[in-house]
Protein backbone atom coordinates (compact mmCIF):
# COMPACT_ATOMS: atom_id res chain seq x y z
CA UNK A 1 0.00 0.00 0.00
CA UNK A 2 1.15 3.17 -0.71
CA UNK A 3 -0.09 6.71 0.54
CA UNK A 4 0.51 9.84 -1.82
CA UNK A 5 1.77 13.26 -0.91
CA UNK A 6 -1.53 14.73 0.12
CA UNK A 7 -1.88 18.35 -2.01
CA UNK A 8 -1.60 21.57 -0.75
CA UNK A 9 -3.45 24.92 -1.38
CA UNK A 10 -0.42 26.93 -2.57
CA UNK A 11 -0.30 23.78 -5.40
CA UNK A 12 -2.14 25.63 -8.31
CA UNK A 13 0.19 29.14 -7.73
CA UNK A 14 3.00 26.20 -8.22
CA UNK A 15 1.63 25.16 -11.22
CA UNK A 16 1.54 28.27 -12.69
CA UNK A 17 4.82 29.17 -12.02
CA UNK A 18 5.84 26.27 -13.72
CA UNK A 19 3.96 26.78 -16.46
CA UNK A 20 4.92 31.04 -16.93
CA UNK A 21 8.69 29.03 -16.39
CA UNK A 22 8.45 26.91 -19.13
CA UNK A 23 6.65 29.12 -21.44
CA UNK A 24 10.12 32.13 -21.30
CA UNK A 25 12.37 28.92 -21.10
CA UNK A 26 10.59 28.53 -24.27
CA UNK A 27 11.02 31.97 -25.75
CA UNK A 28 14.64 32.80 -24.95
CA UNK A 29 15.79 29.46 -26.64
CA UNK A 30 17.61 30.34 -29.69
CA UNK A 31 18.14 28.32 -32.80
CA UNK A 32 21.91 26.72 -32.28
CA UNK A 33 21.74 27.68 -28.82
CA UNK A 34 20.94 25.39 -26.05
CA UNK A 35 18.89 22.57 -26.64
CA UNK A 36 17.25 20.71 -23.68
CA UNK A 37 15.32 17.03 -23.56
CA UNK A 38 13.95 16.00 -20.07
CA UNK A 39 13.08 11.75 -20.97
CA UNK A 40 11.44 11.53 -18.00
CA UNK A 41 9.36 14.66 -16.81
CA UNK A 42 7.32 12.63 -14.06
CA UNK A 43 9.10 10.73 -11.54
CA UNK A 44 7.06 8.50 -8.70
CA UNK A 45 9.23 7.39 -6.05
CA UNK A 46 8.91 5.39 -2.70
CA UNK A 47 10.49 6.97 0.54
CA UNK A 48 13.93 5.96 1.31
CA UNK A 49 14.31 5.12 -2.70
CA UNK A 50 17.06 6.96 -5.06
CA UNK A 51 16.01 8.71 -8.00
CA UNK A 52 17.57 10.16 -10.95
CA UNK A 53 17.02 13.53 -12.73
CA UNK A 54 17.74 12.86 -15.99
CA UNK A 55 18.61 14.99 -18.55
CA UNK A 56 20.07 15.44 -22.20
CA UNK A 57 21.56 18.59 -23.76
CA UNK A 58 23.14 19.84 -26.24
CA UNK A 59 25.41 23.12 -26.06
CA UNK A 60 27.59 24.67 -28.51
CA UNK A 61 29.39 26.58 -25.51
CA UNK A 62 30.73 25.18 -22.36
CA UNK A 63 27.40 25.37 -20.35
CA UNK A 64 26.87 25.93 -16.97
CA UNK A 65 23.91 23.84 -15.13
CA UNK A 66 21.51 24.65 -12.34
CA UNK A 67 18.99 22.52 -10.34
CA UNK A 68 16.76 23.55 -8.29
CA UNK A 69 13.62 22.21 -6.09
CA UNK A 70 10.12 24.07 -5.61
CA UNK A 71 7.59 22.54 -3.17
CA UNK A 72 4.92 23.70 -0.67
CA UNK A 73 8.15 23.92 1.61
CA UNK A 74 9.59 26.60 -0.60
CA UNK A 75 12.34 27.27 -2.97
CA UNK A 76 15.84 25.74 -2.62
CA UNK A 77 18.88 25.40 -4.63
CA UNK A 78 20.12 22.14 -4.83
CA UNK A 79 23.40 22.19 -7.34
CA UNK A 80 25.21 24.34 -10.10
CA UNK A 81 28.07 23.28 -11.86
CA UNK A 82 30.05 24.23 -15.06
CA UNK A 83 30.95 21.48 -17.28
CA UNK A 84 34.60 20.17 -16.47
CA UNK A 85 35.12 22.81 -13.33
CA UNK A 86 33.63 23.64 -10.29
CA UNK A 87 30.83 22.08 -8.87
CA UNK A 88 28.89 23.55 -5.94
CA UNK A 89 26.21 21.80 -4.09
CA UNK A 90 23.86 23.38 -1.50
CA UNK A 91 24.82 22.19 2.00
CA UNK A 92 21.18 20.67 2.60
CA UNK A 93 22.17 18.02 -0.69
CA UNK A 94 25.53 17.75 0.06
CA UNK A 95 25.58 14.16 1.03
CA UNK A 96 22.59 13.22 -1.14
CA UNK A 97 23.40 14.51 -4.48
CA UNK A 98 25.50 12.70 -7.39
CA UNK A 99 25.88 14.83 -10.43
CA UNK A 100 26.60 13.77 -14.16
CA UNK A 101 28.66 14.91 -16.77
CA UNK A 102 25.59 15.01 -19.30
CA UNK A 103 23.72 17.04 -16.88
CA UNK A 104 21.23 14.42 -14.81
CA UNK A 105 21.60 14.33 -11.08
CA UNK A 106 20.85 11.30 -8.79
CA UNK A 107 18.66 12.16 -5.93
CA UNK A 108 19.87 9.90 -3.02
CA UNK A 109 17.14 8.74 0.36
CA UNK A 110 14.17 10.30 -0.95
CA UNK A 111 11.49 11.18 2.14
CA UNK A 112 8.43 13.25 1.47
CA UNK A 113 9.65 16.47 1.50
CA UNK A 114 11.63 16.04 -1.85
CA UNK A 115 8.22 15.56 -3.39
CA UNK A 116 7.52 18.46 -5.48
CA UNK A 117 9.25 20.34 -8.94
CA UNK A 118 12.86 20.15 -10.03
CA UNK A 119 13.85 22.89 -12.34
CA UNK A 120 17.00 22.75 -14.14
CA UNK A 121 18.65 25.68 -16.26
CA UNK A 122 21.46 24.94 -18.50
CA UNK A 123 23.19 28.35 -19.62
CA UNK A 124 25.50 28.69 -22.63
CA UNK A 125 28.82 30.76 -21.99
CA UNK A 126 27.27 33.30 -24.95
CA UNK A 127 23.99 34.19 -23.17
CA UNK A 128 21.28 31.47 -23.83
CA UNK A 129 19.62 29.43 -21.75
CA UNK A 130 17.24 25.77 -21.89
CA UNK A 131 14.93 24.95 -19.21
CA UNK A 132 13.08 21.49 -18.36
CA UNK A 133 10.83 20.77 -15.09
CA UNK A 134 10.52 17.14 -13.80
CA UNK A 135 7.66 16.78 -11.44
CA UNK A 136 8.84 14.36 -8.56
CA UNK A 137 6.16 12.88 -6.34
CA UNK A 138 6.99 10.53 -3.19
CA UNK A 139 4.58 7.78 -1.50
CA UNK A 140 5.10 6.60 1.95
CA UNK A 141 5.05 2.53 2.05
CA UNK A 142 2.66 1.98 4.63
CA UNK A 143 4.70 -1.35 5.73
CA UNK A 144 4.91 -0.38 9.08
CA UNK A 145 0.85 0.07 9.63
CA UNK A 146 0.44 -3.93 8.13
CA UNK A 147 3.19 -4.79 10.46
CA UNK A 148 1.61 -3.64 13.87
CA UNK A 149 -1.42 -5.10 12.58
CA UNK A 150 0.19 -8.74 11.84
CA UNK A 151 1.92 -8.41 15.20
CA UNK A 152 -1.39 -7.66 17.11
CA UNK A 153 -3.39 -10.56 15.05
CA UNK A 154 -0.37 -13.28 15.95
CA UNK A 155 0.18 -11.95 19.98
CA UNK A 156 -3.90 -12.28 19.90
CA UNK A 157 -3.80 -15.64 18.76
CA UNK A 158 -1.20 -16.71 21.08
CA UNK A 159 -3.25 -15.65 23.88
CA UNK A 160 -6.58 -17.41 23.04
CA UNK A 161 -4.93 -20.34 22.02
CA UNK A 162 -2.97 -19.91 25.89
CA UNK A 163 -6.45 -19.18 27.04
CA UNK A 164 -8.00 -22.37 25.48
CA UNK A 165 -5.53 -24.52 26.80
CA UNK A 166 -6.09 -23.37 29.94
CA UNK A 167 -9.52 -23.63 30.18
CA UNK A 168 -9.33 -27.71 28.84
CA UNK A 169 -6.51 -27.78 31.74
CA UNK A 170 -9.30 -26.68 34.27
CA UNK A 171 -11.89 -28.30 32.76
CA UNK A 172 -10.12 -31.89 33.02
CA UNK A 173 -8.73 -30.98 36.22
CA UNK A 174 -12.40 -30.08 37.68
CA UNK A 175 -13.56 -33.08 35.77
CA UNK A 176 -11.36 -35.87 37.55
CA UNK A 177 -11.93 -34.26 40.86
CA UNK A 178 -15.53 -34.48 40.15
CA UNK A 179 -14.25 -38.09 39.65
CA UNK A 180 -12.76 -38.85 42.77
CA UNK A 181 -15.47 -36.99 44.55
CA UNK A 182 -18.34 -39.48 43.58
CA UNK A 183 -15.73 -42.56 43.78
CA UNK A 184 -15.14 -41.65 47.75
CA UNK A 185 -18.97 -40.66 48.09
CA UNK A 186 -19.38 -44.22 46.31
CA UNK A 187 -17.21 -46.26 48.51
CA UNK A 188 -18.05 -43.96 52.20
CA UNK A 189 -21.74 -45.38 51.01
CA UNK A 190 -21.09 -48.59 50.50
CA UNK A 191 -19.47 -48.84 54.17
CA UNK A 192 -23.00 -46.90 55.32
CA UNK A 193 -24.44 -49.86 53.96
CA UNK A 194 -22.43 -52.55 54.91
CA UNK A 195 -22.32 -51.14 58.65
CA UNK A 196 -25.96 -50.85 58.26
CA UNK A 197 -26.14 -54.42 57.36
CA UNK A 198 -23.66 -55.76 60.03
CA UNK A 199 -25.61 -54.21 62.53
CA UNK A 200 -29.24 -55.15 61.70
Amino acid sequence: LMRPLQGSPSRSVVVGTVTLCLAAGWALQTPGGVSLVVPQPNINATVAQNILLSIEYSCQGVPTIEWKHVSSWGTTSIVEWRSGNYVNISTVYKDRVTTFENGSIQLRNVGMRDAGYYFVTVMEEHGTNAYGTIIVNVYEIIYEDLHFVAVLFAFLAAVSAILICFMWLCNKSLHLFQKKTTHKLTASTTEEIELETIEC
